[in-house]
Order: C-alpha cells, then structure tokens, then sequence
C-alpha cells in the first residue's frame, strides 16, 4: 500500500510543529520551513539551505511542498496577465490568473474544481462540480503567483517606464468555484495567507466573491479578518435572476440583501455587487433604475450607502445564447446608476484574448476524470 506523504502547504505552523516533533527535529525548524515557504517562496526543499542537509533529504523524500502541477501558462497584456492551468491530484483542473500593474498585482484564485452553481453566463459552471479544493491547493496558487511576480519584476522591471510591482497586493477569491461552498477550507487558506509569520496579506487586501450564499455570507460578519465581500447579483428582479443563476431559487433577492445589510451593520465594511451585463436581457435603462431602487430600499435618496456596484462586460463563452452588452448600453446603465447616487464602476478587462477574464475559466484542457463530490 501506498504510503500518503503528508503536503507542507496544507500545514499550518501548528501542524508543522507537530510533524518535526514526530520526526525528533526541535520546533524551531519548522518555523524554519515556514519561513522557507511563505516568505522565500522556495518550493523545493533543496533550497532551504539554513536546514541540515538530512533534514532537507528527508523532506523530499517523506514530504511533498505541494499538490498541484503547472500543465500550461499562457500570458497577454505584455507578459502582464497571466493565466495558468494546474493539474489537482486526481487529474481535473483549475486555472489562476495574475493580473500585474505597475503599483500592484493581483491573483484570481480557484476554490473548487468546476462549481455546482450553475450560472447561465459562466464558463466554469458548465463542468459542474468536481471537487472541493485542499486549503492548501488554494494557498499554492497564491505562492505560485508570487513567484512569478517576483520572477517578471527581475526580468522586465528595468526595461519599463513604470517598473512592475513586485509581490503579490491582492488576492480575489473570484476563479472557478463558489468559496462559501467550500468554506472552512477557504478560510483556513485565508488565514494561512494573512498570517503576519508568513505570507503576510493584510485582510482589507484579499476579496471573495460569492453567487449569494446566504449562509456564507452571515458566517463571514461573524469572522475576524475583514476581508472584503462581493456578491454576484446580475440582475434587478427574481425572476430574471433565478433564470441567470439557479442559486436564487434557494436565497431570493430579499433574503440576500437582508443579509448583505446584516453584513454592513455588523462590520461597517462596504459590500461590492458585480453585474454582468447581458446584451438584452438586464442592461436596459429601466432594468438600472430597478436596480436604484433594490439598492436604495430602505435609505434616503442622497444618503451614501456601504455598496458598489462593479459593472462587468460579459465575456462570450462558446455555446451560450447570449450577448456582450454594447458600450454605449453599458454607459447608459451606469450613468443611471450614478444619477440614483449608487457608487458605480465598470470593470477593465484583461486578458480576455487568453480566455482569462471574468466568467472564462473553465480548465480547456479537462482531462477525463470522474466527478467527485466532497
């Protein structure tokens, strides 16, 4: 029978700890591979050179840093975006992307493999779900990104009028999956990547989105890293809703943004709602003004609210009935929004050519493999 290595990036400090005193090394040295990981960004215990030389054989021979496997990188933007697709143990997929900008860098990071929820706009929602991801295979993905920051700001930072950033500013749990539907994994990750010891993201820098997992979203205002929260709405009213994302159907509008004031009330943290907008079916001028009015319920007309609207163009997917709004209708919806005073912006699109922007991941290279529910 095969022997299950025990994976350092599903380990926390703790558990770390424990594994050295298990393998009679002093506990000092696992805050040594820690450091090694989160902070150095090494993966390969070779590297760990303030180890003794049997304590790094021992790693890589009893040990795994990590689970996932790089099957393809493509970049655009100038090298700038990029999107990669790893292989999970088991043999479905997931992809990240790295979005670089010259004061920042962000990573859009996957949860589980495929998702269950269904939205009628979302690539990824056509695999249904797969698997649930390890807090570990989600921290890798921010590692791996971290890397690579590091790795394009040597290469190309001399060679620019503005220098990429060079590490990793924020992390959006946005890829393939719904985070709340694989939660205590994705906030053991979370805490993992926020931990001053180690990779040492500040809270207010990492996001999650989620479809409206109403549950999700009240265990959040009870947690005590504000991260920030964004919640999918794509629509004004519930029929059209349920129609574009089955979850309505389960958590309708009103006990959603009951929950989303809940949130507001208890953390003071402003919510994000995104809306992709579909050519005809929820980005008319009327369909804007409902939107006002669901946002504006229960406030007075020029009070500043704790929301924001994030206006996405929808980035076509292959077998979708379905249209990319126009810009001059993507301006008329925002303009309404604005002269109702709701806080409003229009995403910038990256990577769009590399099927990397919003609602695009879907792993195109998904081996065969069974669908696993956990």
């Amino acid at each position: 029978m095969t022997k299950t290595l025990p994976v350092l990036s599903n380990a926390t400090l703790s558990e770390l700890t424990e594994l050295m005193h298990s393998w009679d090394q002093p506990a000092f040295r696992a805050r040594q591979i820690y450091r090694q990981l989160y902070v150095n960004l090494v993966d390969d215990p070779d590297a760990m050179t303030d180890l003794p030389l049997a304590l790094r054989q021992r790693l890589a021979t009893e040990a795994r840093i990590d689970s996932l496997r790089l099957e393809r990188l493509q970049t655009a933007d100038d090298g700038m975006t990029r999107k990669a697709l790893f292989a999970l143990p088991g043999n479905a997929v997931v992809e990240t992307v790295l979005m670089i900008y010259p004061d920042r860098a962000t990573v859009c990071i996957s949860t589980q493999a495929g998702c269950a929820m269904g939205c009628v706009f979302c690539a990824t929602g056509k695999l249904g779900l797969l698997r649930n991801l390890s807090s570990g295979e989600i921290v890798e993905q921010a590692l791996w990104a971290a890397r690579e920051v590091r790795k394009v700001a040597a290469e190309q930072g001399g060679g620019r009028e503005a220098a990429p950033a060079h590490q990793i500013t924020n992390v959006v749990f946005m890829g393939m999956g719904e985070p709340f539907a694989n939660y205590d994994r994705w906030w053991a990750a979370v805490e993992r990547l926020h931990d001053p010891q180690g990779f040492n993201l500040g809270a207010r820098h990492m996001t999650v989105s989620t479809v409206g997992l109403v549950p999700g979203i009240r265990r959040l205002a009870q947690e005590q890293l504000p991260i920030n929260l964004a919640v999918s709405l794509h629509a004004p009213d519930d029929a059209l809703r349920s129609a574009l994302m089955p979850v309505n159907r389960r958590y309708p509008l009103a006990e959603l943004l009951a929950a989303t004031r809940d949130y507001i009330a208890r953390t003071r943290r402003r919510v994000s709602f995104e809306y992709v907008l579909l050519q005809g079916r929820n980005d008319s001028p009327e369909q804007a003004q409902q939107l006002a009015a669901l946002l504006r319920q229960d406030a007075p007309a020029r009070q500043p609210l704790l929301y924001h609207v994030n206006l996405i163009p929808w980035n076509p997917i292959p077998g979708t009935p379905l249209g990319r709004s126009e810009r001059k209708r993507v301006l008329a919806f925002q303009q309404v929004l604005q002269d109702q005073h709701i806080p409003c912006t229009v995403r910038v699109e990256r990577g769009v050519e590399i099927a990397a922007a919003c609602g695009q991941l879907i792993g195109s290279h998904q081996r065969e493999h069974a669908h696993v529910r956990v």
